[in-house]
């Protein structure tokens, strides 16, 4: 099967994660009911973003796939509706927790974990608190309806993210997100930054994007702070083009049905990655530009 049909939704989000589920859920029966085959929802959509804080409580939130009743409420949901399902939790693993992603097919089967790889640090978005640096490498899946590859928030700033997962096959990038004012720049307007970010990345590698962003204001528990939400979720198509964009404020769902077959024969043709050069990419494996030679 050549085509896919896609979701990007938003909603907010409070500290009632049953309400949030839900919320959740209807949304995912929206879009299917439409003929959405892969919907994603936002990153971290069980609770507010408790990252706009540091508080010792929060860590008791991350669970094991095992015991979140959501994700088995997705799984569920995957297998009646027959989508994709994409589900961002905050993970515990051992002695440590992770910002995770589990894919489930349209089957409801889990297909494999992704783990959060950049993890930002600045005000407002303490992750580096909560997450430790994803182990699993970049993934991407072969679903029912296509390879799908997915980034979570931060990732999706760095080129490598989109570079590597379009190496690996993927047919349709994710990625769902939680990003919004800046509290020690009020003054900053991120959002059409993080919009081209993400359409450069499409046309780069001729792949189509698909971002969910959350939307609200969420203040914090434990200090005096704020951050404002400002959705724009968007479906951009391999050029780069953007083809659907919500607003800053409502809940809602997006659709776009992509031709795979048509995405590959362009990708063929343009041979941008017939004409790579790893051998002289060095550079992008030093964190300072410089290139070690051995003596």
């Amino acid at each position: 099967m050549s085509k896919i049909t896609v979701a990007a939704t938003q909603m907010h989000c409070t500290w009632n994660q049953q309400e949030n589920v839900d919320r959740a859920e209807k949304l995912i029966r929206q879009a299917a009911a439409q003929g959405a085959q892969v919907i994603l929802i936002q990153e971290l959509f069980e609770t507010p973003y408790f990252c706009i804080e540091i508080h010792e409580s929060y860590h008791d939130l991350a669970t094991t796939l095992e015991e979140n009743e959501a994700f088995k409420r997705f799984q569920a949901l995957a297998k009646e509706l027959d989508v994709v399902l994409p589900f961002s939790w905050y993970e515990r693993a051992g002695q440590v927790r992770f910002n995770s992603l589990a894919m489930i097919d349209a089957g409801g089967e889990l297909l494999g974990v992704y783990r959060k790889t950049h993890i930002p640090d600045s005000d407002g978005y303490l992750e580096k608190y909560y997450f430790s640096p994803g182990d699993t490498g970049f993934k991407v899946w072969h679903t029912k309806f296509g390879c799908v590859g997915v980034g979570i928030c931060w990732d999706q700033w760095f080129p490598e993210t989109a570079r590597a997962m379009a190496l690996m096959g993927a047919d349709i990038l994710l990625f769902p997100t939680a990003i919004g004012s800046e509290p020690s720049q009020p003054e900053m307007d991120s959002m059409p930054h993080w919009t081209n970010t993400m359409r450069g990345h499409a046309a780069a590698n001729q792949v189509p994007v698909i971002a969910s962003n959350r939307i609200g204001t969420e203040t914090a528990q434990h200090r005096d702070l704020e951050l404002t939400f400002f959705g724009s979720s968007f479906i951009c198509d391999e050029r780069g083009e953007l083809i659907e964009q919500a607003d800053r404020t409502s809940e809602g769902i997006l659709l776009h049905t992509f031709d795979l077959d048509q995405v590959r024969t362009m990708r063929k043709a343009w041979g941008l990655f017939r004409d790579r050069r790893p051998e002289h990419y060095d550079v992008l494996k030093t964190l300072d530009g410089q290139v070690k030679t051995a003596h």
